[in-house]
């Protein structure tokens, strides 16, 4: 992972301004709202709460493994089918543990864990943030936009592309078609939900070509709406899409 150095000075203010920030806004569990000794933070129960994601898992969609079965080894699902992206990882399991923190950042305005999670995403995603990489969210479409006001996927993108010294295009990717909330939906419904929701504009396709990008959103579920991202980026010319999120759904891989 590539990030910019940070002078003695830049570190003291940093310090000296979460001092300031816990004085003024005492520091609040991300989860249940107990206090903790810093912002960003987890109290000890809610943090045992969370399923954190790493190894050993899929080489390829980060899906956990019981055991390690080597660096290289692949889940049934992509043995059976190669995703459209080439690697993807998460930081934790979707859970009744982890849903609230989602939640909170996704519906209730909790923007205050962007920056914890962002410290979450470059330990999550060490593998896929070298250097000449570009981070790019996956978008909203603008109805959906207005209505929520904020693209959470967004405001990620920035706090990790402000961590690591990575650069990043949040309007790299346009939803041009609105589409049905992929909630409820079956893995199949959900691919043909999104297939054709995705474009690169063509003054950006010169620019991608040979690049690599690393997508983040909030929730991989299916893989489906990463992976029609993807598509649309590789055929404008990316030399590779590598996919990092908040949580992941885990079903069965079988």
């Amino acid at each position: 992972m590539t990030a910019l150095p940070m002078t003695a000075a830049a570190k003291l203010t940093r310090r000296a301004g979460g001092l300031l920030l816990d004085t003024l806004l005492p520091p609040h569990c991300l989860r249940c709202d107990a206090m903790v000794d810093g912002q960003g933070n987890l109290c000890a129960a809610c943090w045992r709460e969370i399923d954190f994601l790493g190894p050993p898992q899929c080489g390829l969609c980060g899906f956990p493994f019981a055991h390690d079965e080597g660096a290289e080894a692949i889940c049934a699902a992509c043995s059976r089918r190669t995703p459209d992206f080439d690697r993807a990882r998460a930081v934790f399991a979707y859970s009744d543990g982890s849903r609230q923190l989602l939640l909170r950042l996704k519906h209730a305005d909790r923007l205050d864990g962007v920056p914890a999670f962002a410290h979450w995403l470059a330990r999550a995603g060490d593998g896929l943030l070298a250097e000449g990489a570009v981070l790019a969210p996956v978008p909203l479409h603008r109805w959906r936009l207005a209505r929520r006001r904020y693209n959470q996927a967004a405001l990620l993108t920035r706090s990790l592309s402000r961590l690591t010294g990575l650069a990043h295009r949040p309007d790299l990717l346009r939803r041009v078609r609105a589409t049905a909330s992929q909630g409820g939906l079956s893995p199949g419904r959900r691919a043909r939900n999104v297939a054709g929701a995705f474009a690169v504009r063509p003054k950006d396709g010169g620019w991608l070509a040979g690049r690599q990008v690393v997508l983040i959103d909030d929730v991989f579920t299916t893989g489906a709406t990463v992976s029609a991202c993807a598509r649309t980026l590789k055929r404008a010319g990316a030399a590779g899409v590598d996919v990092l999120t908040l949580s992941r759904v885990i079903r069965p891989s079988n």
